[in-house]
C-alpha cells in the first residue's frame, strides 16, 4: 500500500495551468488529508509506504514524523514533482540526493524507496536507475508497464526485478494482463475509473494467478472532493482529476477490508532473496 504525498496543485497534469513559482501562495490541503487516511490505516490496521515530496516534507515536518512515528515507511516522490524525463542525469541526481537526505533528517530513518514523479522514468531514461543506486536507493517503483499518453514502458517487467547491474529493484505499479494486453489495476485514476468489483477481482487474479503481490498507490488530494476547481483545463485533464472523487475513500475502505496490505520494503526487500520469479530487466 502506497500514498504519493502531494497536493492536488502539484499533479504533472496541472503544469500547463499552475505555475511552480505560485504553489506558495496557494492554501495546502495536505494535513487535513493525511490524518484522515493515517486515521484510515490506523483503524485498519495497515502499514503504508508514503512517497513524499521534499517541497512537502520542508514546509509540514511535523507530517512527516507522524508518518513515521505511526509505523510508516518513508519514501522519496522527487523534491518538486519534475518529472525525470524533463531531467538531465546530473540534475536528477542532486534532486533524489536532496530529497533523501531531507526526509533522512527528519525521520531519522534511513530512506531506501524511491517513486518518479509521474511514472515518468521511460524508455530514453532508465539511466535514472543507475543514478538511484549511486545515490543509496535500494528500490524504485517508477515504471508502469502499460501504453499511456503521459507514461509507461508496455514491455517492462510487470512483476519486481533487477536493474542498474542488479543494484536496484524496480517494482512496477501492478497491472492484470487481459487480451494481451496489460491493464493497470494499481490505484489512481484507473481505481477510480473502474467499478471497485473489477478493481478487485483485478486483485484477486493476480494473488492467485500470477501469485504476486499488488503494488497500490493513491494521492491525498484523491479523498478530497472538496478541492478547489481549477478553471481553464481541458476535458481529458479535467475528467482524469476529477472523476469520482467523491467514492474513493469508501473503496479504500473496501479495499483495506478484502486484502492484507504492509509497507513496502516489508513486502518486497525482507524476503527478496527467497522470491524465485525475480528477474533482470529483459525489455532493454
Amino acid at each position: 500500500m502506497t500514498v504519493d504525498v502531494e497536493d492536488y496543485f502539484q499533479v504533472s497534469a496541472f503544469e500547463p495551468y499552475i505555475d511552480k513559482a505560485d504553489w506558495d501562495r496557494i492554501p495546502c490541503r495536505i494535513e487535513a488529508n493525511m490524518e484522515r487516511i493515517l486515521q484510515l490505516f490506523a483503524d485498519k490496521h495497515t502499514k503504508a509506504t508514503f512517497f513524499t515530496l521534499g517541497w512537502m516534507a520542508q514546509r509540514y515536518p511535523q507530517m512527516v514524523k507522524k508518518i513515521v512515528e505511526e509505523g510508516h515507511e518513508l519514501a522519496s516522490h522527487g523534491w518538486e514533482h519534475i518529472r525525470v524525463v524533463n531531467q538531465t542525469p546530473a540534475q536528477f541526481h542532486e534532486d533524489i540526493k536532496k530529497t533523501k537526505q531531507l526526509l533522512e533528517d527528519l525521520s531519522g530513518k534511513p530512506v531506501t524507496g524511491y517513486r518518479a514523479a509521474s511514472y515518468s522514468i521511460g524508455e530514453n531514461c532508465l539511466w535514472a536507475h543507475d543514478v538511484l543506486a549511486d545515490t543509496g536507493y535500494e528500490y524504485s517503483s517508477s515504471i508502469v508497464p502499460i501504453r499511456h499518453d503521459l507514461y509507461g514502458i508496455p514491455d517492462a517487467p510487470r512483476f519486481a526485478y533487477r536493474t542498474a547491474k542488479g543494484r536496484l529493484l524496480e517494482i512496477p505499479i501492478t497491472t492484470v494482463k487481459l487480451g494481451g494486453r496489460n491493464i493497470s489495476c494499481g490505484g489512481g485514476g484507473w481505481f477510480r475509473l473502474f467499478p471497485y468489483t473489477f478493481s478487485r477481482w483485478a486483485m484477486d487474479r493476480v494473488n492467485k494467478l500470477d501469485k504476486e503481490p499488488m503494488v497500490f498507490y493513491f494521492h491525498p488530494w484523491e479523498i478530497d472532493p472538496e478541492q478547489p476547481r481549477q478553471t481553464g483545463l481541458n476535458s481529458r485533464t479535467r475528467f482524469r482529476h476529477y472523476l469520482n472523487l467523491n467514492r474513493m475513500y469508501s473503496r479504500l475502505v473496501n479495499l483495506l477490508d478484502d486484502f492484507k496490505w504492509d509497507r513496502m520494503d516489508h513486502v518486497f526487500l525482507k524476503n527478496i532473496d527467497t522470491r524465485s520469479t525475480l528477474n533482470h530487466a529483459v525489455y532493454r
